[in-house]
């Protein structure tokens, strides 16, 4: 007969526990049981979790043992924290530390420092010093901030006002404004409740401001600025029915956040944060009116540009980035047109020849054309001329457990035949029907696409 079940909380998560708690199970187990440490401490940590016990953020450790729970370096690091007067070079380095020890993936730092007062303690010392101190401490704070708890504690601790007010009174220190920026991004992650908190605070105007700095000091050296507008524009809040992200998208495009990231794409491949800012950019597109007047604002040329560069210089990140915004822009019908009329085909065929090894490349290709043939007889024979049809079948041919690539490639053909009946008779001359069908049997994932092309392609069989 085992030690009683220790003290648990119910939470929507699962059952919690305390430390103390968890140093009392390994006790028992060891006074009680005779069990030697090592043994005690797995059997608690194994008894506990098979009763649905959630132990993030507990140090599980013998007590006593090398200092027990106290020698644990976050535990540590937060108590020296706590103790600490005036030192600011020692803050500096605690806060560091403290980052550190909880940027390391699958640790549970981050966690321990949560269940131990970690993220109130660091807005509590945030505002203690200069600008080092702010620095360290929003590294420290983004390097916290994990997961709902700890995202909920920064909210009711203040942290979106702190953070924001930092931000608009150091405008010009790119550390601060990287660190703040990682913060409004990791406190805004699955949590729609901070992510109005923030917009409330105009944290879009404060964006601009940054983006539109005449020094140019600023522009793609911050990419969590980036990382910032595209998760406030991302509804991953479970807990919401209807998430507010749409709107908040056309208030970043109505004060001029989508022309301000064209002008960061302008910069091409030189900039550091070219990618980050397409990402951006494709957030912010959310309807027609936002595609075009990205348009307007020289997006499509400068994407198409990066789109040449990228596929010249060999850098499959812009090329993947880049083609992935030009497809959301590609939904805008006026778009389209200006797409096919800067010869957008031919470079896409010709950037799809430049990376016919990444299936990753190609399905991004395949997804573009796919928008552009969509209803348009006249873009599908302009897809096939530059060469799409070829791209469907050596892609086809040459990655048949590229599943996504597979799926995409279905769909653009399916757009490519769906009104043109000579592009039909083309595709079938040249043996699509095989690699279809292939695809539609080796892949759970491409069974609907690939019956939709054959249906398409005139095949009465389509269904087998």
């Amino acid at each position: 007969m085992g030690p009683p079940k220790p003290p648990a909380t119910a939470t929507k998560a699962g059952r919690t526990i305390s430390q103390e708690a968890f140093d009392d199970l390994v006790k028992e187990n060891i006074e009680d049981l005779d069990m030697d440490p090592t043994e005690a401490l797995q059997d608690a940590i194994q008894t506990l979790t098979l009763q649905g016990v959630d132990l993030t953020g507990i140090v599980t450790c013998v007590p006593g043992e090398g200092g027990g729970v106290k020698a644990n370096p976050v535990i540590q690091c937060l108590d020296r924290l706590k103790q600490l007067g005036s030192d600011l070079d020692e803050m500096v380095e605690l806060l560091d530390k403290l980052a550190e020890l909880c940027g390391v993936e699958g640790s549970g730092n981050a966690a321990i420092a949560t269940k131990n007062g970690g993220v109130e303690l660091v807005c509590s010392k945030i505002r203690s010093g200069g600008e080092q101190v702010l620095a360290s401490a929003l590294k420290a704070l983004a390097s916290l901030l994990h997961d709902l708890q700890s995202t909920e504690i920064f909210r009711t601790s203040g942290g979106p006002t702190t953070v924001v007010c930092i931000l608009n009174d150091n405008c010009q220190n790119v550390d601060i404004l990287n660190n703040g920026f990682s913060v409004v991004a990791a406190a805004s992650t699955g949590n729609e409740v901070l992510k109005e908190s923030f917009m409330e605070l105009k944290i879009g105007e404060l964006i601009m401001q940054i983006l539109s700095d005449p020094s140019g000091q600023s522009k793609g050296s911050i990419q969590s600025l980036y990382d910032a507008i595209r998760i406030l524009l991302t509804p991953d809040d479970n807990r919401v029915v209807a998430s507010q992200v749409y709107g908040y998208a056309r208030r970043f495009a109505k004060i001029g956040i989508a022309r301000a990231l064209v002008d960061s794409l302008h910069a091409g491949l030189s900039s550091p944060g070219l990618v980050s800012a397409s990402i951006a950019l494709k957030a912010i597109a959310v309807n027609d009116e936002i595609c075009k007047s990205i348009a307007e604002s020289g997006g499509i040329d400068a994407v198409l540009q990066c789109i040449d560069d990228s596929g010249e210089q060999g850098n499959k990140v812009v090329a993947r980035a880049c083609c992935s915004l030009l497809s959301k822009l590609a939904g805008s019908d006026t778009n389209k047109t200006a797409i096919v009329e800067k010869r957008g085909m031919d470079r896409l065929i010709k950037l799809s020849a430049r990376f016919s090894d990444d299936p990753s490349v190609l399905q991004e290709v395949m997804s573009i054309i796919t928008v552009l043939s969509l209803r348009s007889p006249e873009n599908a024979t302009r897809a096939i001329e530059a060469g799409a049809g070829d791209l469907a079948i050596q892609a086809m041919e040459k990655f048949p457990a590229a599943q996504q690539m597979q799926k995409n490639s279905c769909l653009m053909i399916r757009n490519l035949v769906a009104r043109s009946p000579e592009n039909r008779t083309l595709l079938l001359g040249n043996g699509v029907e095989k690699y279809i069908r292939k695809a539609k049997q080796s892949h759970q994932s491409c069974k609907d696409a690939a019956t939709d092309a054959l249906r398409d392609l005139g095949l009465d069989n389509y269904n087998l």
